[in-house]
């Protein structure tokens, strides 16, 4: 019986007898003598990995179809390879394996890479990962991608030590023989709010304290090495500063000195952080909050306070206005004239209330009676 096989432009078909290999089928139409169905054709697309088992058996079967149709990339420990179609990175090869590509269609280059050596991929390393995962090929080798942007300090860990301080960019570490670790610092200030919290005052005064700080990393490795959380260590320096900073105050030494409370909170928090790369460049107390019937307390004394500075002064104008009523007594004592003007300006200041005046004449007596006995003035001796 004839068999025939149609091998296409993109494939090449593995003729099998009997379950052995006989032959590798270029593109085209083929045909056989078949009589007992002991033929077979595997077609296997040339254009990439060869992933049949067959490839194995091809490589130490028949080495002479192994070396016309295959590149063979086998990777020794400690080792990776990058492999390469046609220029565009595809796979990406981790220790000890083999991978087989047919070299048939396109041009098989393979880049081969010590990651114990050089554990730090070059740029043009890191740009072969990204075009091979962006091509489908998910990198089959650990890589540990790292990203640092911008105001930022990234540092690299192998098996928990520190090696290497990044700057914003972007870099790529094999994890082969280590386990690589990243870490990001942000070197900008950053806002730290310390909310409130009960403190007792010197004279045993309840009340609540929140303060505002800007924290720095100064120094990328000694943060990271010198605290697991720079953060928190420095919200924990705060909490106990200020109440040491409270705690030996009264109430009013706290509301009325806050810039003196603010200073000591600073140097204690300074003195805490020492040399671990990290620095407060700006703390200050926000709120003083105090229990509702204390600022009720407080507000009465502040009421009471008030209401005697008004007294005080009330009662200085009245002395004052006494005392320039008595000056005046005196001046017109010593002279008649003016206590007679000062008559008449108090009998003008009458009459501009009145409106209407009638005067009634009696016997022997008329308004030039009454006008006289208004305005009598002293003759001179």
């Amino acid at each position: 019986m004839r068999k025939s096989f149609v091998v296409a432009e993109n494939q090449r078909g593995l003729l099998i007898r009997d379950g052995r290999l006989i032959q590798v089928l270029e593109p085209g139409r083929h045909a056989f003598w078949d009589v007992n169905g002991r033929l077979s054709v595997e077609l296997c697309d040339a254009q990439g990995i060869f992933t049949s088992p067959w490839a194995e058996i091809m490589e130490k079967r028949h080495p002479k179809f192994a070396e016309r149709y295959l590149e063979t990339v086998r990777v020794g420990e400690g080792d990776v390879a990058i492999i390469s179609l046609d220029g565009r990175a595809s796979v990406i090869v981790r220790p000890g394996q083999t991978v087989y590509v047919w070299k048939v269609l396109k041009d098989v280059t393979v880049t081969r890479i010590n990651a114990l050596e050089n554990p730090r991929l070059t740029k043009a390393e890191l740009v072969a990962y990204e075009k091979a995962v962006a091509a489908g090929q998910r990198a089959s080798a650990p890589i540990m991608p790292v990203s640092v942007g911008e105001a930022e300090a990234g540092l690299v860990f192998f098996d928990g030590e520190l090696v290497e301080t990044l700057s914003p960019g972007r870099y790529g570490y094999w994890q082969i023989g280590r386990t690589v670790t990243t870490k990001a610092l942000d070197m900008r200030p950053l806002p730290l709010e310390v909310t409130a919290q009960e403190i007792l005052t010197k004279d045993k005064i309840s009340l609540r304290v929140t303060l505002t700080s800007f924290v720095q990393v100064t120094d990328a490795p000694k943060a990271a090495l010198s605290t697991p959380d720079y953060m928190n260590h420095v919200y924990k320096l705060v909490q106990f500063a200020v109440r040491e900073a409270v705690g030996g105050r009264t109430l009013d030494e706290v509301l009325n000195d806050r810039e003196t409370v603010d200073e000591q909170v600073v140097n204690h928090v300074r003195r805490g952080l020492g040399d671990i790369g990290v620095a407060v460049t700006e703390l200050g107390v926000k709120d003083v909050i105090l229990p509702g019937e204390m600022r009720e307390l407080i507000n009465r004394v502040v009421e009471a306070e008030k209401t005697a500075q008004a007294n005080l002064i009330r009662r200085r104008e009245e002395t004052a206005a006494t005392r320039s009523l008595l000056n005046t007594a005196r001046l017109m004592e010593d002279n008649p004239t003016l206590l007679r003007l000062k008559e008449l300006e108090a009998l003008e200041r009458v009459s501009d209330n009145i409106g209407r005046i009638d005067v009634h004449a009696s016997s022997g007596e008329g308004l030039n009676a009454v006008l006289d006995r208004l305005v009598t003035l002293k003759p001179r001796d």
